[in-house]
């Protein structure tokens, strides 16, 4: 009984936080007017496999480049950074999300649509 109270405890303290980091949604209309008007830096954490076969254009491969998104992202920190996954059901945007936060960025936003979503809107995909 006591490790299981010790397990809810350290769920609370830990875990509860991270899942509970939310940030607002972007719509695929919405994120497809600020790449145009060259406004946002966009992360895509969907995997490199997923990335070569076609990704959002402007997008940056998390999965190659997490060790150096400080250098690809803008100086400036208050620029709109979209991370984005597989779609609504998909939860690892966070990834490319927090570490954005963790470096300053203030203005971050989740495509929930991911790259099906765009897929879906007819749009484009950008190949490396």
């Amino acid at each position: 009984m006591r490790n299981y109270l010790h397990l809810i405890i350290l769920n609370c303290i830990l875990i509860q936080p991270v899942l509970a980091t939310e940030y607002p949604e972007i719509s695929v209309e919405q994120l497809k007017s600020a790449i145009t008007k060259g406004e946002v830096a966009v992360i895509d954490v969907n995997g490199k496999k997923s990335f070569q076969q076609g990704h959002i254009p402007t997008a940056i491969d998390y999965s190659s480049s997490y060790k150096d998104l400080a250098s690809l992202l803008p100086a400036d920190k208050s620029v709109l950074v979209v991370a984005y996954c597989g779609g609504p059901s998909c939860r690892a945007y966070l990834k490319g999300a927090t570490s954005a936060a963790a470096l300053g960025y203030k203005n971050i936003r989740h495509l929930s649509a991911g790259i099906s979503g765009w897929k879906k809107a007819g749009l484009k995909l950008a190949k490396p």
